[in-house]
């Protein structure tokens, strides 16, 4: 017997031809009305049934497939996007080294949600959408079987009703028959049996396949949460350094102002122009010194001459002096010691104090030593203390126009 292929021979190959040939006119047969068709309803709801899944299932995993290529495109666009703060993100600003980690482990997650997705969630639907050729191939062939069944069918009982009974035609025909139903058979009881558990087992694909994708989403999407805190974090002590920084030197240039302030201040203080700017003042009353002296009191000249004024600074001595009794659990805070007026001030500066003979004054630290000139102290008037509280009004003043009570 020629060789018309490989595994296929002369004969093989005319068969084949004949039971097409056969098939198609059994179905024009059936078509037309004039051969009837095996059915089976329950079948065929089987059949749209499967190609109903089919159809979902191939969407699904096409879908899937371009979730994973979104994916791609958002890692690669984060990847893109993290490289370039990098680049900007200069060696001296805060967290450098904590950005450089962060930035490698938010590729890190990208890769990781990524692959886990394709190995889980994609895999899944895969394996799942591999047996649909399969089947669908068996039905195929059940169909065509159940045509050959039926063709074989008519052909049987054709004979066994002519008027000329060949009974060798016949028994053949049979033989046939009962070959082409085994055959149909066999198909169509594995498919009955097969196609209504692949229908029952799609809900378990779906439950795991978008189970562990929103597994794999939450996972994802918590940790990339914690990395975005991460870089506000930064970010945000990043613009304090910034604010700090800018803080730090408009000090600085507020510290040279006030140091040449009090360059100034100093250099006026060391002048005995800066303690006698007032009219007059009596030649006994000693006028302002850069150096602390001894503290002296009227002189008997002027002790022995009362006029208005020496009155009515007797009287606000006295005043003070009652006040001052019974204060001192009062004082105010930086408090050293007090001091008494014992010539009149004028102030010249809008941070000196002004003085009245007799005028009680509090002592205070200065907040900063080096701010402190030679023959000069701060203090709050004592009466202003003891109604208000407050030592805003606070002031400098010549320590040789006072003496310690």
């Amino acid at each position: 017997m020629a060789e018309m292929g490989k595994g296929v021979t002369a004969g093989k190959l005319a068969s084949n031809v004949q039971k097409r040939l056969t098939r198609a006119q059994e179905k024009v047969l059936q078509k037309l009305g004039k051969a009837d068709e095996t059915r089976d309803a329950a079948f065929e709801e089987m059949v749209a049934n499967f190609n109903k899944q089919m159809t979902e299932g191939t969407k699904l995993q096409k879908d899937m497939k371009a979730y994973l290529v979104a994916v791609k495109t958002m890692h690669d666009a984060s990847r893109r996007l993290q490289d370039c703060l990098a680049e900007m993100y200069e060696p001296d600003w805060f967290g450098k080294e904590e950005m450089d980690t962060l930035i490698e482990d938010t590729d890190t997650l990208w890769l990781d949600y990524h692959q886990n997705i394709m190995d889980k969630s994609m895999t899944t639907l895969d394996s799942y959408l591999t047996q649909f050729p399969d089947i669908k191939a068996r039905i195929a062939k059940r169909d065509r079987k159940m045509v050959d069944f039926d063709s074989a069918r008519h052909h049987f009982s054709s004979l066994q009703k002519g008027k000329k009974k060949d009974e060798a035609k016949i028994a053949k025909a049979e033989e046939e028959l009962g070959r082409a139903q085994k055959i149909f058979e066999e198909l169509n009881v594995e498919l009955q049996d097969e196609l209504p558990a692949l229908f029952d087992n799609r809900v378990g694909i779906y439950v795991n396949a978008f189970q562990s994708l929103a597994g794999h989403q939450e996972k994802f999407h918590g940790e990339m949460s914690k990395l975005s805190q991460n870089l506000n974090d930064i970010m945000t002590k990043l613009e304090e350094q910034r604010e700090l920084k800018k803080a730090g030197t408009a000090e600085t240039k507020t510290g040279e102002g006030a140091k040449s302030e009090e360059t100034n201040h100093s250099e006026s203080a060391s002048s005995p122009p800066k303690a006698v700017q007032r009219p007059d003042p009596p030649p006994s009353r000693p006028p302002p010194r850069l150096t602390p002296s001894q503290h002296v009191g009227p002189t008997e000249n002027e002790a022995s001459v009362p006029d208005a004024h020496t009155d009515s600074s007797s009287t606000t001595t006295t005043e003070q002096s009652a006040v001052t009794n019974g204060s001192d659990d009062k004082l105010p805070p930086g408090f050293l010691y007090k001091v008494k007026a014992i010539h009149e001030y004028a102030a010249t500066d809008a941070d000196e104090l002004e003085l009245k003979i007799g005028d009680v004054v509090l002592v205070l630290a200065f907040d900063n030593p080096d701010e402190q000139d030679d023959g000069w102290l701060l203090g709050v008037q004592e009466s202003h203390w003891l109604q208000n509280k407050d030592i805003s009004v606070k002031g400098v003043f010549p320590e040789n126009f006072t003496q310690k009570v």
